[in-house]
């Protein structure tokens, strides 16, 4: 019988931690660039929207870590322990972690962490029926908060998963600061697998985050459709767009809701207005050359033990350890 036990910490826009998150809301909504935290994506409906941008044509990552993923877990398999922890960041469904769970049939335990309670108790069902004597450790919080596993497992030896590129929706200083705090959550001698997309035409990045289906503007626009539900907010969602755009300079991506009309919003008794054309800034993607995010990871305490690319040099996914 696979055993799950789950350590549930507060939901961002729920419990006695909501009178906080409102007024860091409505700071980003009342600043010069008004923005939203982009870790608010995701509550239920958000994360299938993620799930579903995954499938589209134009959206590539995926398909490539994945690729990538199934031509090197044996590599990453035969330098880990038996008895190991896998531990994975921002866990979502965990389609890409079975591969590496079908890999290592001798680890202890995975212990996924997302902000996603209801991915979290998909992925975990599904992962208890296809790997049954596979202890289960899912936590629900946001994997930039400190992190402390259970104490039974402490001595155990940990393997970081880190995929996806959520490493580039941190500007280069705070993902140096987060690979940092990984080291230290993971612990003396333990190792990250960390996806990083790469730097590329500008044109074939903007198609992935403009998909000609509409899913990518849903899942922004479903932003403002939680601050309704959640917060009383009064946000018409059919007067906003989204928008993605990439940034050359900086190496990222950047995606906007833009107001489609002068309109103001009210939330949490504040009225915020907005001016035709004015945005909400809502996500960055950075995007790395090879060379730039070891040097990251290098600044952070890891070193670069190996990386892979595919042959397009779309993505690249890199095994770090202890520097």
């Amino acid at each position: 019988m696979t055993r799950i036990a789950t350590q549930r910490t507060p939901a961002a826009l729920e419990t006695s931690g909501a009178a906080a998150v409102r007024r860091d809301i409505v700071a980003g909504l009342t600043r010069a660039q008004k923005s939203l935290p982009c870790s608010y994506f995701y509550d239920a409906r958000g994360s299938a929207l993620f799930e579903e941008i995954c499938l589209q044509p134009e959206y590539y990552p995926t398909r490539v870590e994945t690729a990538i993923l199934v031509a090197h877990a044996p590599e990453i398999a035969a330098r880990t322990a038996p008895g190991s922890i896998l531990v994975e960041l921002g866990s979502g469904s965990s389609r890409k972690t079975e591969l590496l769970l079908e890999a290592l049939p001798a680890l202890a335990a995975y212990a996924p962490i997302d902000v996603s309670a209801s991915a979290l108790d998909e992925a975990c069902t599904r992962l208890a029926a296809r790997f049954p004597a596979l202890r289960l450790l899912p936590t629900v919080g946001d994997f930039t908060d400190p992190l402390a596993l259970p104490a039974a497992l402490a001595k155990r030896p940990r393997l970081g998963f880190f995929p996806g590129s959520t490493i580039g929706n941190f500007a280069p200083d705070e993902a140096c600061a987060l690979l940092g705090s990984l080291a230290r959550t993971l612990g003396a001698g333990s190792r990250l697998v960390v996806g990083v997309d790469l730097v590329k035409d500008p044109g074939h990045l903007v198609a992935a985050y403009n998909d000609a289906a509409g899913v990518t503007a849903l899942f922004n626009l479903n932003l403002l459709v939680r601050l309704n539900r959640e917060m009383g907010a009064t946000f018409e969602v059919a007067r906003f767009a989204h928008s993605a755009v990439y940034n050359e300079h900086e190496q990222r991506i950047e995606m906007y809701l833009v107001s489609l009309d002068d309109q103001s919003v009210e939330i949490t008794g504040r009225d915020i207005r907005f001016a035709k054309g004015e945005r909400i800034h809502t996500e960055n993607s950075y995007k790395y050359t090879v060379a730039q995010f070891q040097a990251l990871a290098s600044r952070a305490g890891w070193h670069g033990h190996q990386v892979w690319t595919d042959p397009d040099n779309l993505f690249s996914v890199h095994e770090l350890g202890p520097a």
